[in-house]
């Protein structure tokens, strides 16, 4: 999904020095949101995986 955000964001840079302002502008914000979308999703399963991994640790000892 990161590549996705990345590649809409080179698409909307290229878009725009083009002079295609007003899709290029979408195309950039597109590449925004999948970025806090990408980021959210590493922060919850960076959460989840540090339980993950103590509740592992009480069971173990």
């Amino acid at each position: 999904m990161l590549k996705l955000a990345v590649l809409f964001l080179i698409a909307g840079l290229l878009l725009g020095a083009l002079g295609f302002g007003g899709i290029g502008g979408a195309f950039v914000g597109i590449a925004k949101i999948l970025f806090f979308v990408v980021a959210a999703l590493f922060v919850i399963f960076l959460v989840l995986g540090l339980m993950a991994a103590r509740a592992a640790k009480d069971a173990i000892d």
